[in-house]
């Protein structure tokens, strides 16, 4: 049972804050999580009517449910007022969106793990490119010795 993850929000996102909201699923749903299925790729959240809602979250039919259920539904989190209305007031605000990181299981409940962020400019992508490779680099010259 391992976590899904987006691991290119960290690229594409300078995150500012991270929130756990549980998940409203469908029974099939909660099996293919649990199978390590589902893929983060094109999520986002919204938020509307005072609820936060993921979208393009997909999550593969499981091969031995007989419900038709569409992998791309919108699903909704469970969080708190106040939290909600921190996420809604700080979406109002210029340049900031909600993307989820990761998706995981915590005492038997599927959670999801979202974050404010701010998109990066080209020439910040780039500087974290380099950062990344000069550590492999180092990291490479420490195992020849």
């Amino acid at each position: 049972m391992a976590d899904i993850r987006n691991k290119k929000a960290f690229f594409h996102y300078d995150i500012l804050d991270t929130f756990v909201a549980g998940m409203v699923l469908r029974g099939s749903e909660v099996k293919s999580l649990r199978a390590g299925r589902g893929s983060l790729v094109g999520a986002f959240v919204t938020v509307r009517d005072g609820e936060v809602i993921l979208k393009n979250f997909h999550i593969p039919k499981w091969e031995f449910s007989q419900e038709n259920i569409d992998p791309l539904r919108e699903k909704k989190l469970l969080l708190r007022k106040r939290e909600i209305r921190k996420i809604q007031k700080k979406l109002d605000e210029k340049g900031l969106t909600v993307v989820p990181l990761k998706v995981f299981f915590q005492r038997g409940y599927a959670k999801v793990e979202i974050a404010l962020a701010q998109g990066k400019k080209k020439h910040d992508k780039r500087e974290a490119m380099k950062k990344r490779d000069i550590q492999r680099q180092v990291e490479v010259r420490l195992k020849q010795y």
